[in-house]
């Protein structure tokens, strides 16, 4: 959910910034979060205005009182109060209000009360999985927002080790809570639907409409977008990897049919998944030390495209700002723990939905896995990727799509098996046989297309296509599977 690389964010944020100057608008990060500028920059004729006619003046001041009350990201009347009571309430609603308009999805926020009450009095399992559904959407986002505000108080390696932990928070839980409930076929659709949802999905939307709104140069000939094409071979081998990890047990599993029974199968292929994940989990660790602290300066960018070269090249003082939080780590911590909560109940419901949801609409538990949950955790972020790549910053874009998919691949999916080692539920790294090749295929399919470090219109309707075969191929496969 978060963009796991933190050189990216601080580029994009660079960026957010260099934008707001030059056009007026307001934070990238935070779309809605205005600071009020508008109410505050009060023109020589405004001012006139308020001089000639005071009343009009004194409405002038109610408005920007309401406007600093609900709309200003930065301060809220009475936060400063001496009275406790008030500065209390003022605070609170600072953050709230902040927090609100952190993102344009949020306004699914009123779907979580609902949602628990409808599990709470056990509505039908339809109605309780689709509110739920559309409620965990904006929880992710302020998980991802609280997040972030945090990370930009820690510097560049805690704040990207934040973000490699929380990253896919809500997958995370999720996967848990149904893991708990013996889903394991749910868990491991929910991490595989996660990952080609990213390399596919996202990755071919940025490639497609980053594409077709930058097809052309000023000469009118085509052109291709252009990324850091290391970077993103050297995660796409470790997506390979992790593919291997999928494949082995697959192979394992068919070569031990008929020379041993169920349970020795079932227990070697356990024990070839758990240490596998360990392994797994310590090669995602030195993926983080060479990313953060080795070899950083290969994930500060590539090859940029000349319009973006111009822009950032004629204002290269401004675009050194960064960011600062909105705020303080104590409210960010506060939200962070809060939406872990509300995350974790509406997960619940939705989980518990699952069984009866597949028995009334008949469809399988693979396709809510592999295309429905992986819908939840990720709206916005994929959103922010697109809009990214749009704007031709394809480093950035790659950064959320890949990054997204090294962090369930390496660090998700392992954590899982060793949690339901703990919980002493079978999870393992056996995939259905679909699902294996699904993958295998789709990370040959994205290595290729990203080798040469570019990318086309063309290319993003490739990988839309094959994203959508797959799709197609679990929504017709029977429910029972």
């Amino acid at each position: 959910m978060v963009i796991p690389n933190v050189n990216f964010t601080n580029k994009f944020r660079r960026s957010s910034s260099l934008s707001t100057k030059m056009q007026s608008a307001v934070s990238e990060r935070s779309p809605l979060l205005g600071e009020g500028s508008q109410s505050r920059q009060l023109t020589s004729s405004t001012l006139a205005s308020a001089h000639s006619h005071p009343l009009a003046h004194h409405d002038d001041d109610d408005s920007a009182v309401w406007r600093k009350v609900l709309f200003n990201s930065h301060s809220t009347p009475g936060t400063e109060s001496q009275n406790v009571a008030v500065k209390t309430l003022a605070t609170v609603w600072h953050v709230f209000k902040v927090t609100l308009l952190s993102s344009y999805v949020n306004f699914l926020l009123i779907a979580v009360p609902l949602g628990i009450y409808a599990g709470e009095n056990n509505w039908d399992s339809t109605t309780v999985f689709t509110i739920n559904f559309f409620a965990i959407i904006p929880l992710a986002a302020v998980l991802s927002f609280a997040t972030e505000e945090i990370s930009m108080k820690l510097g560049e390696t805690l704040g990207g080790l934040l973000n490699a932990t929380f990253g896919n928070a809500v997958e995370l839980i999720v996967s848990i809570v149904a893991l708990r409930d013996g889903q394991i076929e749910v868990v491991q659709a929910s991490m595989l639907g996660s990952i080609l949802s990213n390399l596919l999905l996202v990755m071919g939307m940025c490639f497609f409409f980053g594409g077709l709104v930058n097809m052309t140069d000023s000469a009118g000939q085509g052109r291709e977008q252009a990324f850091a094409s290391a970077t993103a071979q050297t995660t796409c081998s470790l997506m390979t990897l992790a593919a291997a990890s999928l494949v082995i047990p697959a192979a394992l599993s068919s070569v031990l049919q008929g020379t041993s029974d169920d349970g020795e199968q079932s227990h070697t292929i356990l024990v070839l998944s758990r240490y596998t994940a360990i392994i797994l989990l310590v090669l995602y660790v030195m993926y983080l030390v060479f990313q953060l602290r080795t070899h950083k300066n290969l994930f500060t960018g590539g090859p940029e495209s000349p319009a973006a070269s111009d822009v950032e090249s004629a204002t290269a003082v401004d675009s050194e700002d960064e960011e600062e939080p909105i705020l303080s780590p104590w409210a960010a911590i506060g939200v962070l723990v809060v939406t872990t909560i509300l995350v974790s109940i509406c997960a619940d419901y939705l989980v518990g939905s699952i069984d009866d949801l597949v028995e009334e609409a008949h469809i399988s538990k693979s396709f809510i896995g592999l295309i429905l949950i992986p819908i939840v955790g990720n709206a916005a972020e994929h959103v922010t990727a697109v809009v990214v790549a749009i704007r031709d910053k394809m480093d950035l874009a790659m950064g959320v799509a890949i990054g997204s998919s090294i962090q369930i691949a390496l660090l998700v999916t392992p954590f899982l098996v060793i949690v339901g080692w703990i919980m002493g539920q079978p999870m393992t790294l056996h995939f259905e046989m679909f699902q294996t090749v699904a993958f295998a295929f789709s990370v040959l399919v994205v290595t290729y297309t990203v080798q040469d470090g570019r990318s086309n219109y063309l290319e993003g309707a490739m990988l839309l296509g094959l994203y959508f075969i797959i799709a197609v191929a679990f929504y017709a496969s029977p429910a029972s599977l």
